[in-house]
């Protein structure tokens, strides 16, 4: 219970879902002053597949690019790896380290963006009917509450390596702190509330309580 609590505070501290204050794009950073490879992306890669392939944080590829942190990649976009002069070994990851999405459905805001006099720390996914929500990447349940203000049931899961899913705006959960859970199994449910109000489903990816944008590490 201790320990609950004590995740419950830091993420609170942090901001689970209000989040710190955005400090926007990063400061521009000339390719020609970094060293590295040119790196074309292929269908089905993330920005997150992408560093792993490399061993390079995300963080310093959008930096050695000019990529704000609320922007997309596209299939066929030249980036270039500061650093580094061929990718790792396939063996040292797998397919099964990637994300995926914890529900189908499309996107109403996006990372960083203005929504509803808050600034947006993960994104919202509209639901137009019920749906299964699946469990973004393997890892431990370390937090549940049924009432996390205008979030509601929020639950979050830990990944390792400083990485977390946070799952909000839910109508159930049906796992709980502590239980172990794999990529793609069900671990709860949402569906609409009041007809003609806005209905989303919150989730958010997390590196060491900072909020990320979940597009680079969705497919």
């Amino acid at each position: 219970m201790k320990n609950i609590i004590a995740i419950l505070i830091v993420l609170i501290a942090s901001g689970c879902v209000s989040a710190p204050t955005y400090t926007g794009p990063r400061p521009p950073v000339s390719r020609q002053t970094v060293s590295g490879l040119q790196h074309r992306v292929e269908p089905k890669q993330t920005l997150w597949r992408i560093s792993k392939m490399y061993n390079v944080d995300i963080d310093d590829i959008l930096r050695a690019n000019n990529i704000s942190e609320d922007a997309t990649i596209e299939i066929g976009q030249v980036l270039l790896i500061p650093n580094r002069l061929k990718p790792q070994s396939e063996s040292v990851f797998s397919s099964g380290d990637d994300f995926i999405w914890p529900l189908k459905g499309k996107v109403l805001a996006g990372f960083g963006v203005n929504y509803q006099n808050l600034i947006n720390k993960g994104i919202n996914i509209q639901v137009p009917l019920e749906a299964d929500i699946l469990a973004s990447g393997s890892g431990t349940v370390v937090f549940y509450i049924t009432n996390f203000g205008n979030f509601g049931k929020t639950l979050i899961i830990d990944h390792g390596n400083g990485l977390r899913s946070v799952y909000s705006r839910a109508s159930e959960f049906y796992v709980r702190p502590g239980e172990n859970v794999q990529r793609g199994s069900l671990i709860g449910r949402v569906s609409p509330t009041t007809k003609g109000k806005s209905n989303y489903f919150h989730f958010e990816i997390r590196k060491n309580s900072l909020p990320q944008n979940p597009l680079f590490y969705l497919p």
